[in-house]
């Protein structure tokens, strides 16, 4: 019974389902992707270039026996994720400088300015 108490307490620590979350997350993202340079990028930017090349289908450009055209297509598809994913920390990193310093304890002169306010009050 520990060790299942113990593998429970594991699993459901916030590292382990917030990386759980990021994976999903993450494939999702990927297909996004895929798609993106599947039906976006290669028909409108890639197809005048590969029609020039003589290759219209980029999945079955070969050099030899060697398929090639896939291999671009990764790389292609690495390359924006990539740059998606730098944007998105040099966002973060941005909203982190722009938080709030915590407001400095007030000095003598104030604390005492402060007491003879409240007495006046008084």
């Amino acid at each position: 019974m520990g060790m299942l108490k113990e593998f429970r307490d594991f699993a459901l620590r916030g590292n382990v389902v917030d990386l759980a979350v990021a994976v999903i997350i993450g494939a999702a993202f990927g297909t996004i992707v895929s798609s993106l340079v599947d039906d976006l990028i290669t028909p409108l930017l890639l197809t005048p270039a590969l029609k020039a090349a003589n290759a219209q289908d980029l999945d079955k450009l070969m050099w030899g026996t060697m398929r090639y055209g896939k291999f671009l297509s990764a790389i292609i598809k690495f390359a924006i994720i990539a740059f998606i994913l730098f944007l998105i920390v040099k966002a973060m990193k941005s909203f982190e400088r722009k938080t709030i310093p915590p407001a400095k304890e007030p000095s003598s002169t104030d604390k005492l300015l402060m007491e003879i306010r409240d007495e006046l009050k008084k």
